[in-house]
């Protein structure tokens, strides 16, 4: 069994060192040459004598659980340790795309600092020298672009003994995983189905009912409520009131979202790590993080309007989250998008999933192959609206070589066929790098041109 504490070089070194020259000083006869050595062997042998006994102890949770755990607040001079650009979790009420958390350290009595080390993704992050009396709770704070479950940090420690005569041995690095919800951003005009089926709402659908626009002007007929009388085309048309006039309006309906993500790839910008032997940097979001974050403020805005939203994976076999509304929805969808990520072999889908009659459909994907682009035109064959929306990020070529950049080439044509075979299909396509809230309003303009279509979202 390997011991918890081994001495410092740098000591073991002085230690020699002083050995020698008492050794030389003997031999010689020279009392002021073995006078040097003393103060490098007493001090190498009163570090080794005060040895700590135990091993350095680290743990990374939530604040509550470390807190919990200690039945002690955190040191008032605690020192923050700042994970640097990363990609890691927010908490409900912390800015978005960030985490806090807490280390706990306990060290054995005689230690006289500890050496606490960051990483993320394999990379040094922060490192810092605390002073450790018994045990301290350090705050961490980590700041992210990448959404879904991943691991906090790795927070590595080595204890130093007094005068740094003595270095305890690596611990096991203490980790800590975490679920990153997807951040909503705002839009404006949304689309919505050619048709509204729903039977409230707060869009203007082309059947007779109540609390739309005005459909048309009627003779009165029995059924016809009194307070829909117009008096004033009564009065133009039978003056002698022989005959009454009713405003018929249009009835207010609600739209059915289905939000379609492609969790099957999950590419950064950078093509060299599309092969999966390089990760893509911590700084960058990938494809299924713009995915996530398309899908979540899309989730918001038709919510905010009274619509109702469903979720479906065609990376996965599960049941669907079924069309709903309110604020749980919201926090459904969050939730069940952070937990989306590639799941082994790519499935392969003989058709398209079965949508509820009317929906709008909105697909999320890179269309780097065939199976989100033949989804989505059986969907429009099918009579729904389908908008594609284009998660691909913006590449990074400078670092390419001639081979490679001769590869993009040809992926990129093979995805702009694929792409102008969905708009030939009459599926509509938005580009999420690209100034989305300026594509998807011409998208609930040109909806409002076909007949029967709603108003669009504000």
């Amino acid at each position: 069994m390997n011991e918890p504490w081994s001495r410092g070089q740098t000591t073991a070194v002085g230690a020699t060192v002083g050995v020698v020259l008492l050794l030389v000083g003997a031999a010689v006869g020279r009392a002021d040459v073995a006078v040097l050595a003393v103060p490098l062997v007493g001090a190498a042998v009163w570090g080794w004598l005060r040895t700590p006994s135990r091993e350095i102890e680290v743990h990374l949770g939530a604040s509550d659980d470390v807190d919990d755990e200690t039945n002690a607040p955190a040191d008032e001079g605690a020192t923050d340790l700042d994970g640097g650009e990363g990609a890691t979790t927010a908490a409900a009420d912390d800015e978005p795309g960030t985490l806090r958390s807490r280390v706990r350290i306990t060290a054995p009595r005689g230690t006289a600092a500890v050496v606490v080390a960051v990483r993320r993704s394999n990379r040094s992050q922060d490192e810092v020298v605390v002073q450790v009396r018994g045990q301290r709770t350090l705050p961490l704070v980590v700041h992210t672009v990448r959404t879904g479950p991943q691991t906090v940090a790795e927070i590595d420690a080595i204890g130093i003994g007094p005068g740094g005569a003595t270095v305890s041995q690596p611990v096991e690095p203490a980790t800590d995983d975490a679920l990153v919800l997807p951040t909503p951003g705002p839009l404006g005009q949304l689309p919505l189905p050619f048709r509204l089926r729903g039977l409230s709402g707060a869009h203007p659908s082309r059947r007779p009912g109540e609390g739309g626009g005005l459909r048309d002007v009627h003779p009165y007929t029995p059924g016809d409520r009194l307070r829909r009388i117009d008096w004033r085309v009564t009065a133009r048309r039978s003056p002698t009131l022989q005959e009454l006039y009713v405003r018929r309006e249009l009835a207010l309906a609600e739209a059915a979202v289905l939000l379609v993500v492609d969790s099957r790839d999950d590419i950064g910008p950078d093509p060299r790590t599309w092969r999966g032997s390089l990760r893509p940097r911590a700084s960058d979001p990938t494809s299924l993080d713009l995915a996530r974050q398309a899908a979540t403020s899309l989730a918001q805005a038709y919510l905010a309007a009274g619509d109702r939203v469903g979720l479906d994976d065609l990376g996965a076999v599960r049941r669907p989250l079924p069309p709903g509304g309110g604020r749980r929805q919201l926090d459904r969808i969050r939730h069940a998008l952070a937990l989306t990520r590639p799941e082994g072999e790519p499935l392969h889908r003989v058709r398209a999933p079965q949508l509820p009659s009317g929906a709008l459909v909105i697909v999320f994907s890179t269309f780097l192959d065939d199976a989100a682009a033949d989804a989505a035109v059986q969907w429009r064959r099918a009579g729904h609206r389908v908008v594609a929306v284009d998660v691909l990020p913006t590449l990074r070529e400078a670092v390419l070589r001639d081979r490679e950049r001769l590869a993009l080439r040809l992926v990129r044509l093979a995805r702009t066929d694929r792409l102008a075979g969905l708009q030939d299909a009459d599926v509509e396509l938005v580009t999420w790098r690209d100034a989305p809230q300026v594509a998807l309003a011409g998208l609930a303009r040109s909806g409002q041109r076909r007949p029967g279509a709603g108003a669009g979202v504000r």
